[in-house]
Parts: structure tokens; sequence; C-alpha cells
């Protein structure tokens, strides 16, 4: 069966729990959702992705950013937000897989999957995305690509991937840390996008089954904006996802040869118009 591209919507009340489905083709059929695009330009980065599903998710009865994610890999291809000063809300403990990558038919409630299965007896949860047990004792870290740090981020195992915890824990915190700092100082808002590279061949395995691809490398950009919409600065980062425990800088141009050198389709823009400001004349 050919996997069906998802928009969740999730309600957040100290605690993720009820939240709302529907369903789209493309971020850009929910004008809330691709307002996390700069200039609502939707990269061409992962759309070819087999298997891909595109998750617009919301709380408080509001999109709040949007993940595509590869339910081959069972990682999240990319997280596009804007930047939203946060605490972090504290952490949650329990963490929620989405029903709808299950079965479209099944009710609208993000629930932990021990709830979920309870619900559903016999049915196997993980066909399409990880399970919570995947990442248990597996030595990896369940890192977001939005960060808490960042906004409040939910804690939906879409909004994460296999992270190595020496990276996780320093240096990918710390480059988290400085861009949070940075947003503050100097723009009036930042687009975010963060990203993995799955692996060739490097899986967390439960019981002799490959469940989630451990990703070879993490990856971000930013487009930095003024009051008027115009963009001041931008940049990116990418970390070998290994105990090396190292972020490389890039420019935006930079980091687009990166990324090409995983694609085979033309990269393409990241943000519009590689967030430059357009001179008039």
């Amino acid at each position: 069966m050919i996997p069906v591209p998802v928009a969740l919507c999730v309600l957040l009340a100290g605690t993720l729990s009820l939240v709302e489905g529907d369903v789209v083709a493309n971020f850009e059929d929910i004008p809330e959702c691709v307002e996390y695009f700069y200039q609502g330009k939707v990269p061409g980065w992962g759309v070819a992705t087999p298997g891909a599903a595109r998750l617009c998710q919301r709380f408080y009865n509001r999109y709040h950013f949007a993940t595509l994610y590869d339910t081959n890999h069972r990682i999240a291809v990319y997280s596009a937000y804007s930047f939203q000063p946060s605490n972090g809300g504290g952490r949650e403990k329990r963490w929620f897989v989405e029903p709808q990558l299950v079965n479209l038919t099944w009710g609208t409630e993000m629930k932990a999957g021990y709830w979920l299965g309870k619900d559903h007896p016999g049915v196997y949860l993980g066909e399409r995305q990880a399970l919570n047990e995947d990442y248990t004792h597996s030595g990896f870290d369940r890192g977001h690509l939005n960060p808490n740090a960042h906004h409040a981020a939910t804690f939906t195992l879409t909004n994460v991937v296999p992270q190595n915890p020496k990276l996780n824990q320093n240096a990918w915190v710390r480059h988290e840390s400085q861009l949070t700092n940075l947003f503050k100082a100097q723009c009036s808002q930042a687009y975010v996008l963060v990203g993995a590279i799955p692996s060739t061949d490097n899986w967390i395995v439960k019981d002799n089954v490959r469940r989630v691809n451990i990703p070879e490398y993490i990856w971000n950009a930013y487009c930095c904006v003024d009051n008027n919409g115009k963009p001041v600065r931008s940049g990116g980062a990418t970390a070998l996802n290994t105990e090396q425990n190292r972020v490389d800088q890039h420019s935006l141009l930079e980091l687009n040869g990166f990324l090409q050198h995983y694609s085979n389709a033309p990269m393409g823009e990241l943000f519009h118009n590689n967030c430059q400001a357009v001179t008039e004349e």
C-alpha cells in the first residue's frame, strides 16, 4: 500500500493529549502550515522520498510546525518551523505515536503507544513509524529536530531521529543555544529547517528486524528576516552523527552543495530566493 501523506493537528494542554487530524497532499494545501516556510517556499529537498508523509502539526487549536516524515526509514526528513523563544515547558515523560500513520480511519486522538495498542489489540503500530520501545536501550537519544528550546515542541516520535548521545547533549545543544541567542539578537523572525540524512545501512535493530534508520548526518538551515520581512542573515550547519561531537557551520549555498551529494534530483532552494534580499532598481 502506498503511504498517504498525513497532517496531524495537535492540542497541547500541559502535556500532549487530544488532537484533530486531516490529510494533505502538499503543505501548501493548508495556509497556516505553509507559513512555516519563508515566503511559502517549500523546499524541493526530500519531496521524492519514498513513503513521505506531510504532517502539519498544531496544538492549542493552531498549527505550530511542519514535518516531512519518511515512513520507510521511520525518521523525519526535516521539520520546518519559525523560532519562538521557549523555556521548553518541561519535558514530557511519555512519547506519542500517530494513529493516522497506522490507519486513516482511526480516531483523531494522539496517544501513547501503550494506550493505542490497548484500543486496537493485535494491530502492529510500528509499520510506518518508530515506536518508543525502538529507542529504549538502543544507545541513541531521541533527538528533536524542532528542539524544545526553540518553541514548545511536541514530544512526538515523528519529530525525532536517533542521535548520538554525545553529539546531542554537547555540540548540538550548544549549537541550538547559539542559534537561540542569534535569533533573539538579530532577527525579527527566523525560519528554520532541521533535517537528517539517512545512513546507507545503519539501523536500530530489534528482534533481528531493522526498525529505525540511524542518520549519517544531522543538518539545519535558517533564514533571518527584519520587521519588513526582508532577509538580514542566513546560515546552515551539519554534524556527523557520531561521537566526533562536532558541528560544522556553512553558508546556505555551501549547505545546498552538501545536500546535493545526497540527492539524485536538483536541490533547488531551501528558502525563497536563497534568503537573499531583492535589490530594488
